[in-house]
C-alpha cells in the first residue's frame, strides 16, 4: 500500500492512503491521524489500512478524491530519527577525492552514517531556500526506509523485519561548507540543511520483485532544469543494504518506530568499472552534482558543472517496469532566502 501526508491537520499533517497509480486518495485519519501514529501502533493499524487500501483500489472507498502531490508534506513531516548512510562507496570515494581526503579501506566494510536534522523536513514540492549560492548547493538523490521499533544490537534478520516503508530523498548538501565543518572533527551540521522526501511512502510488498528485502532494484531518475541528469540503479553497487545500515544504527541504541534510514547518494560505476558517464554520453549519469564535478576534475583537470543556482529545478523520481511513478516526484526549485 501507499501512504501520504496532506498539509491539512496541523504540523504533522493528515494521513491518507493513495492508489497504486497515484491518481486517487482517501483519508485514513479514522484509523490513525498521522503516519507517525500509524507506525507507533503498526500491528494494530496496518491490517485496517490494508483493508481501506483494497477498497480504494476496487473503487469502494467512500470519500475518495483526486490525489495531488503538491498538496502533500513529506510522509513524515518531522521524525524522531533521521540517519543517513553512505551505502554506495563509489560515491564516497569520488566526493572524498574532490576535497582531497584519503579513502580508508575500512569504508568498504564499516558503513558511514551521520545523524541529520529531522525536525523540519521540506515538502516534496517545497523550494530549497538558501541565503547564498556560495554555499555550494547540491542535491542528493537517495532511497530511504522507515522502521518500526528496532532493539539495540539487532541482527540483520531483525533489522530486515523492521522495515515498514520505503521512500525517496533529496538530501540537500552545502558542499562548500562541508570541508571546514568536518575539519572541526564533530561532523555535519550547517552543511546539511533540511531534506525533502517523496510525496508517497510505499510498503515493501507493494514494490514487487523490485524489492529483494534489502535493496530496491529500480533506476533513480534525476533531472536538472528539465534535462536528464541521472538514472543510476539503486540496487546496483550498493555496498551496504538497508538491514546492514539499520543494524549499524542500532548497534548501541534502540531505534524508535518512525526512524528514517537513508542509503546515501545512489551511484553506479561505469560498465568498465570506472566513474560513471553523463547521460548525454550514454552513461547512467549521477545523483548529485559533486560526483559529476569530481569526474570532470579527473578527466579535464577541473570541474565544469556549477553547483545549484537560484532558479534551478531538480526532479527526483522512480518508475516501475511499466513506466508508472512509484513514489511520486520530488520537484524543487532553488530560491534565495530573504
Amino acid at each position: 500500500m501507499k501512504l501520504a501526508t496532506l498539509r491539512t491537520g496541523g504540523r504533522d499533517g493528515a494521513l491518507v492512503l493513495v492508489s497504486t497509480d497515484l491518481t486517487r486518495a482517501v483519508a485514513a485519519t479514522g484509523i490513525a491521524p498521522t503516519l507517525q501514529a500509524a507506525l507507533d501502533t503498526w500491528a494494530e493499524t496496518a491490517p485496517k489500512l490494508r483493508a481501506l487500501a483494497a477498497d480504494l483500489e476496487a473503487g469502494r472507498a467512500e470519500g475518495a478524491f483526486a490525489f495531488d502531490a503538491a498538496a502533500c508534506l513529506s510522509p513524515l513531516p518531522r521524525a524522531y530519527q533521521w540517519c543517513d548512510g553512505s551505502a554506495y562507496v563509489n560515491h564516497v570515494e569520488l566526493v572524498r577525492k574532490a576535497r582531497g581526503a584519503a579513502m580508508p579501506e575500512s569504508f568498504w566494510t564499516d558503513p558511514l552514517m551521520y545523524q541529520g536534522g529531522s525536525d523540519s523536513f521540506l515538502a516534496p514540492t517545497e523550494p530549497i531556500r538558501m541565503a547564498s549560492e556560495s554555499f555550494g548547493i547540491d542535491f542528493e538523490g537517495e532511497v530511504a526506509v522507515v522502521t518500526d521499533d528496532v532493539p539495540m544490537g539487532a541482527d540483520l534478520a531483525t533489522a530486515a523485519r523492521a522495515i515498514r516503508l520505503v521512500m525517496l530523498v533529496n538530501d540537500v548538501s552545502l558542499r562548500n561548507l562541508i570541508p571546514n565543518e568536518l575539519a572541526k572533527g564533530f561532523g555535519f551540521f550547517q552543511s546539511k540543511p533540511s531534506s525533502a522526501f517523496s510525496p508517497v511512502a510505499v510498503t515493501p510488498d507493494a514494490l514487487g520483485a523490485a524489492w529483494d528485502g534489502g535493496k530496491l532494484h529500480l533506476p533513480l531518475l534525476v533531472a536538472l532544469n528539465g534535462q536528464p541528469f541521472g538514472k543510476a540503479n539503486a540496487g546496483v553497487d550498493m555496498t551496504f543494504d538497508f538491514p546492514t545500515l539499520i543494524a549499524h544504527a542500532a548497534k548501541t541504541r534502540p531505534l524508535a518506530a518512525g526512524s528514517i534510514i537513508g542509503s546515501g547518494t545512489v551511484s553506479n560505476k561505469d560498465a568498465g568499472g570506472g566513474p560513471g558517464r553523463p547521460v548525454s554520453d550514454g552513461g547512467l549519469g549521477y545523483s548529485c552534482l559533486a560526483e559529476v564535478r569530481m569526474v570532470e576534475t579527473l578527466l579535464h583537470g577541473g570541474a565544469r558543472t556549477p553547483f545549484l543556482r537560484f532558479g534551478d529545478r531538480v526532479r527526483i523520481e522512480m518508475q516501475d517496469a511499466t513506466g508508472q511513478s512509484v513514489f511520486g516526484a520530488i520537484e524543487q526549485t532553488v530560491e534565495e532566502y530573504r
